[in-house]
């Protein structure tokens, strides 16, 4: 039997695997325990990766080459110079006749950074184009827009390792526990070595995550950006707010104080449908940190 390091390619945490082959054949998964996301931890999903290469579910993937010259035509297995040169014709083609930008790739979601590397060189270092999307991408454009107006760059500055110092955890809208659960686990850990530290959770629904909360705020659906504008009034009546930081680092700041100024826990406590108590208290709780934000 032979092992081989890999990432599983489920919900984006990143868990290191390692896949058991026998013959030349996918037999077993188990987690890498030298990886730094998941140190062996597998969810069932991730566990369970190699069953996805079993003799009955091989026999409905596509193993090989199949071409048609048209859409009438039934495809008909070839051979993968024929199907290169094809695609490569058809490229040339395209491209001479309309453009490079007549061109585009829609990609996985699922790829290692490698291989959109390999993606993006072909597409805009060989053809010349700038049209390569990927549900990677799409699922997360509105948190790419936030990202780039408010931190400047298309990332969270953040690590997994910040769970661990952390003495409070802000999570909104995130059911972890049920969609990143090896990412949970390290959350349960953090909180079993320091019982001090305090959890929040934002949602409208009572989900697993919202069950581990020392605060649970389940608002009203639409309601969130009231809620955090009521967060921030609370950490600014009570001088929680670090100004030397924010006037050396951020513009627009007097216009948020005067947005948030009307924005009363009480007030909002109506909007949101939580008690103003556990606004206040959610205010400072994340106002004394340090604190890690989810979402």
């Amino acid at each position: 039997m032979q092992e081989i390091k890999s990432t599983c390619c489920y919900c984006g945490v990143g868990c290191g695997v390692l896949i058991q082959t026998e013959h030349g054949r996918i037999t077993g998964v188990r987690g890498d325990p030298d990886h730094p996301a998941n140190f062996g931890r597998l969810c069932t999903k991730g566990s369970t990766l190699h069953l996805t290469a079993r003799e009955e579910k091989l026999s409905a993937r596509a193993l090989h080459p199949e071409l048609r010259t048209n859409r009438q035509q039934k495809r008909c297995q070839t051979s993968w110079d024929i199907a290169l040169d094809h695609i490569a014709q058809k490229f040339a083609d395209t491209i001479q006749q309309h453009g490079p930008d007549s061109v585009a790739f829609y990609i996985s979601g699922q790829l290692l950074t490698e291989d959109y590397y390999v993606f993006n060189k072909l597409a805009k270092g060989l053809i010349g184009t700038n049209n390569v999307d990927t549900n990677s991408r799409l699922c997360m454009s509105s948190a790419v827009a936030g990202y780039k107006a408010t931190l400047g760059a298309d990332a969270p500055p953040t690590c997994y390792e910040d769970i661990d110092h952390a003495a409070c955890l802000f999570i909104a809208g995130s059911n972890t526990a049920y969609a990143h659960p090896i990412l949970f686990r390290r959350i349960e850990d953090a909180k079993a070595r320091n019982p001090e530290l305090k959890i929040i959770v934002v949602d409208p629904r009572r989900t697993d995550t919202a069950q581990s909360a020392d605060l649970f705020l389940p608002i009203q659906p639409g309601t969130d950006v009231a809620l955090f504008n009521a967060m921030l009034h609370v950490l600014l009546w009570d001088g929680m707010v670090d100004m030397a930081y924010i006037n050396a680092h951020t513009t627009g700041f007097e216009e948020l104080r005067e947005t948030v100024r009307d924005y009363s826990p009480k007030m909002v406590s109506d909007i949101c449908g939580v008690p103003e108590a556990d606004i206040i208290t959610a205010a400072k709780w994340f106002g004394a940190g340090p604190t890690l934000s989810m979402y």
